[in-house]
């Protein structure tokens, strides 16, 4: 019996045609089948179709897909983009960390030609962000351009919590200093307490 093939999460495993179709823990780009999770490769024969599914019960399954909101950690910040790393799936909290990117240009929707990243972003920021459709292996493409995503949780230079004053400024809640930021539009009182506070623990 043949050994099946191992993949990653975003690697290339089938030209999509008339014979190969995609199928669960998979997604097409391009003219191509790729993996959306890590496992190994199951073939599906129907008739004449083979579909290509990756499973696997010993690992995490849930990864994040094109349109989920996800809460990730910034810890790279560039003049082009910045780095960072998904640890939530809507509410539901990863036991596995996969890495993103916001790029420049998808961080606001309007003035796109005047974003300065360091005013939206700081490392250590817990931003909302929306998953783009895949363009690279192992790094997921995001976008923090809607209203309601941006950073929901910071910290001044110093370490104290901040708290939003407007769209585009938080300020310290010790200092009152003001440090700009790409402010995620949340409404608190729709937030359950527990989750916040889970959330906040887990990630500090």
């Amino acid at each position: 019996m043949a050994e099946k093939k191992i993949c990653v999460p975003g690697q290339r495993l089938y030209v999509k045609d008339e014979t190969y179709v995609s199928g669960n823990g998979t997604f097409e780009r391009l003219g191509y089948i790729y993996s959306n999770l890590a496992g190994v490769v199951d073939i599906i024969q129907k008739n004449n179709i083979k579909i290509i599914e990756v499973v696997n019960p010993n690992v995490q399954t849930i990864v994040p897909a094109h349109g989920d909101i996800v809460t990730a950690e910034v810890t790279i910040i560039t003049q082009q983009y910045v780095k960072c790393l998904i640890k939530c799936i809507g509410h539901k909290i990863l036991k596995r960390h996969f890495k993103g990117v916001v790029r420049r240009e998808d961080i606001r929707a309007t003035e796109k030609d005047r974003i300065e990243v360091f005013k939206c972003f700081r490392p250590g920021d817990i931003i909302l962000a929306r998953v783009m459709p895949i363009t690279e292996a192992h790094t997921y493409q995001l976008s923090t351009a809607e209203n309601e995503l941006g950073v929901a949780i910071a910290h001044s230079e110093h370490g104290h919590p901040m708290i939003p004053i407007s769209w585009n400024e938080m300020q310290c809640t010790k200092s009152y200093v003001k440090e700009a930021r790409k402010v995620a539009k949340i409404i608190p009182e729709k937030i359950p307490n527990d989750i916040v506070g889970h959330l906040t623990e887990y990630l500090y």
